[in-house]
């Protein structure tokens, strides 16, 4: 089964927000819940499971580098810029960036919630929430857009030299 188009990006919103929804009914909304999910998710990367810290980021990188190329061919506006400041675009630019590391995602939730059962004999939902979106979409988020940046230049430069 291969997982593609508009069904991914509803699946990894849908199971995030259902994730978060279920750590609020779960573990409440109090300051300690909060200090608890940070202290956990700063002691994961010395613990069990730690290789996915640089391996999911790389892979995300990777897809980030392959779209921002991409983007600088057909000539579109960087990604990042275009999240934050084009509202008519907004929605589809992020759609496309959770589309294309919905994958990367839904195996940094998995990993997170095997990790969090060895370890912690307990499942807190959120936690496993932010650790994807830190392992999958920032990264991604932060390197699309040099990576089109950078390519852009690159085409440009090797359009301007002559043929020998």
């Amino acid at each position: 089964m291969r997982w593609q188009g508009p069904g991914l990006p509803r699946l990894v919103i849908y199971l995030a927000l259902s994730m978060i929804v279920a750590g609020f009914v779960l573990y409440g909304v109090q300051p300690d819940v909060f200090q608890r999910g940070w202290e956990n998710i700063l002691a994961r990367p010395s613990q069990s499971l730690a290789l996915r810290f640089i391996l999911q980021p790389i892979v995300s990188m990777m897809i980030a580098i392959r779209d921002g190329i991409k983007d600088a061919r057909s000539g579109r506006s960087p990604y990042f810029w275009t999240v934050v400041f084009d509202r008519a675009h907004r929605s589809a630019r992020l759609q496309e960036g959770v589309a294309a590391t919905g994958k990367i995602f839904l195996i940094a939730i998995a990993l997170d919630t095997i990790y969090q059962l060895i370890e912690m004999q307990t499942f807190y939902p959120g936690e496993a929430v932010a650790i994807a979106i830190l392992l999958a979409f920032i990264p991604y988020l932060i390197v699309r857009g040099p990576a089109a940046r950078l390519a852009r230049r690159w085409l440009h430069i090797k359009a301007a030299r002559p043929e020998a």
